[in-house]
């Protein structure tokens, strides 16, 4: 999807009310990838807000997963996103470099503090697409030791594990309110995410 003139002049519009210090995608970010990923965080948003703090505790859809197991996997792989994005523009600290995502202590948090997680790895993630600059996209970086991945595919990977989350929810979401990914997403997912 190319913007077209009037999408431009509209951006360059908001852009001058915003002022100094807001921030934007690079100009040849995966802007398409970016919508979907962010169209996904702001569904599951929903799906999650429709969830009490009790229904947290009911199974999801993934065997052997309370619908708290869906929610913290989906902010720690914003969070390794998140960090491993940063390399590109400044080293880690120490306690970014030692952070090892603990699935099953993270689902035993407090609801309150698990709903604010998710809350806070969606915004950092976003905050480390837009700080990528145009060259940033055509790097590739690696996840603990494994294959490198293009910058470019994080956004598309992100979107279909979100997407998906918010289907393994089981809030009613069908699979049929997901969008429609490229063939062969899912095997790359299941080497990083």
């Amino acid at each position: 999807m190319t913007p077209g003139a009037s999408d431009k002049s509209g951006l360059e519009a908001l852009k001058a009310r915003q002022g100094a210090g807001a921030r934007y995608d690079a100009p040849d970010a995966p802007g398409e990838y970016l919508l979907l990923a962010r169209r996904g965080s702001a569904f599951f948003a929903r799906k999650l807000n429709e969830l009490s703090d009790v229904d947290l505790d009911a199974p999801s859809l993934r065997k052997g997963w309370s619908r708290r197991h869906v929610v913290v996997d989906v902010c720690y792989s914003a969070r390794v996103q998140a960090i491993a994005l940063k390399t590109l523009r400044e080293p880690l600290t120490p306690e970014e470099e030692a952070w090892k995502p603990n699935l099953r202590l993270a689902a035993t948090l407090p609801p309150r503090a698990i709903r604010h997680l998710y809350e806070h790895t969606s915004v950092h993630l976003n905050v480390e697409y837009r700080d990528l600059a145009n060259d940033d996209w055509k790097h590739a970086i690696s996840f603990g030791g494994q294959s490198s991945v293009p910058v470019r595919e994080l956004p598309l990977r992100r979107a279909y594990k979100i997407w998906n989350a918010a289907y393994h929810l089981a809030t009613g979401a069908k699979l049929s309110d997901l969008p429609d990914f490229p063939p062969g997403i899912q095997s790359t997912l299941s080497q990083n995410s």
